[in-house]
């Protein structure tokens, strides 16, 4: 199964890929509302900056505590299986997530926002893995750049959705809010949180009958344990293996600037006091941003360059343009932030095979810890709300995300092979 899974021509490996890509696409989808999501919840719960910023709190750190355990579920179920049962997850955390949100009880949002995670945890743990060794490691940034394709597009389209569906007239609505007596002002709100049921209703349904899908698709196992199995060396235990612990502090810090980039765009222009109507669509910029660096990616690696120095290549453009952002204003400095989706489109699609190379039966275990990293996405964003309560939100945005991107450049320059010849 081994050579199968490495060798394969490639037609065998298209099913499969589509398949995948469906998944990366709600992956996205789901995923990229926290951006506009922020500012539903500031209004409809009446939240502050930091408290709003909760979302993503207890959306990314869901993968923190889960991960670990979707690696034994995936042991005991295999990858298919698994990534059937995140959709199943992530439909009840959708219900969840609506039902308290038309109740406009806080407390409960968060915790279906973090079952939803949660069930992305699972899916995650087995899709990333699932599709570096589907084919030769070394061109795996290669397929992960179409899954984020995939997974862009569909982050492209959800905060359009959610404005559509959730945030239309939210300019207006707040106005109205302020302006209202007491009793008005409930009613006014109660009728704003009770937008969002019907969509996440609907999101519910979508992914459980994805997940019957997915369990009767022709998707095959692919067994990593031999697939991934180079330059394994006979070591029996994760210590041995530091390119790994450094790619999970990498991913840490690349999910904390690519939230701050995609999410907290959105704050980061209210900051300049640009309108609402128009902040709750900058995540799109930067999704926007992000495709193009995965069209970008997809030609080059590995046919012109390797998957570590576009890294390198990435990372450095990730300082740049954040420190462009801190010399600019207004539309300006946003324009620089959402490029720094351009600059972050490939660092995952490189880090995860980069981390995860060579790891062989251990792979399953060391993708988990990767997929852990991904709390970085809940921390570093919390970190610049509290900070830009105390200091000018620029120099917070920039002091954040420029040493998040050095650390990245290290480990793409040398930090992904420091144990080379350790055996």
């Amino acid at each position: 199964m081994a050579a199968t899974a490495a060798n394969t021509s490639v037609p065998s490996r298209h099913a499969p890929m589509l398949i995948i890509g469906l998944l990366f696409f709600i992956f996205g989808f789901v995923t990229w509302m926290n951006g506009p999501l922020i500012q539903f919840v500031e209004l409809a719960f009446e939240l502050d900056t930091v408290n709003a910023f909760l979302v993503l709190m207890a959306f990314y750190l869901s993968y923190f505590f889960l991960a670990l355990p979707s690696a034994a579920i995936l042991r005991r179920t295999g990858m298919k299986r698994g990534m059937a049962i995140g959709l199943f997850v992530m439909a009840l955390g959708a219900l969840a997530f609506g039902q308290f949100a038309v109740q406009r009880w806080y407390p409960g949002a968060l915790g279906g926002l973090f079952v939803i995670g949660a069930g992305l945890a699972l899916l995650q743990t087995a899709a990333n893995p699932y599709i570096s060794i589907l084919g030769p490691i070394e061109s795996a940034a290669q397929r992960i750049a179409f899954m984020g394709i995939c997974n862009k597009v569909a982050g492209i389209l959800a905060p359009f959705a959610l404005g559509v569906f959730v945030l239309h007239g939210l300019g207006d609505l707040k106005a109205q809010v302020q302006a209202a007596d007491p009793a008005t002002r409930s009613a006014l709100l109660d009728a704003f949180a009770a937008r969002v049921h019907l969509p996440y209703l609907g999101m519910a349904v979508v992914l459980a009958a994805l997940g019957v899908w997915i369990v009767h698709s022709p998707l095959p196992e692919v067994r990593s344990s031999e697939a991934n199995a180079a330059g394994a060396g006979g070591r029996d235990s994760l210590r041995a293996y530091p390119h790994l612990w450094l790619g999970v502090l990498c991913l840490f810090v690349y999910v904390g600037v690519e939230v701050m980039a995609g999410d907290a765009i959105g704050t980061y222009g209210r900051g300049f006091g640009l309108p609402p109507d128009s902040t709750k669509l900058f995540t799109s910029f930067t999704l926007f941003a992000m495709l193009v660096g995965y069209v970008c990616g997809l030609i080059l690696i590995p046919r012109f360059v390797s998957q570590q120095r576009y890294l390198a290549i990435s990372a450095m453009l990730g300082v740049a343009f954040a420190l462009c952002a801190y010399a600019t204003s207004g539309y300006v400095s946003v324009g620089f932030v959402a490029a720094l989706g351009f600059a972050n489109a490939m660092m995952w699609p490189a880090i995860f095979p980069l981390a995860i190379k060579g790891l062989g039966r251990l792979t399953e275990i060391g993708s988990a810890l990767l997929i852990m990293g991904i709390a970085g996405g809940a921390l570093i964003p919390q970190a610049f709300a509290i900070l830009r309560e105390h200091h000018d939100f620029q120099a917070a945005f920039v002091a954040i995300m420029v040493p998040c991107y050095l650390y990245i450049l290290y480990y793409a320059m040398r930090g992904h092979r420091v144990d080379l010849g350790a055996h």
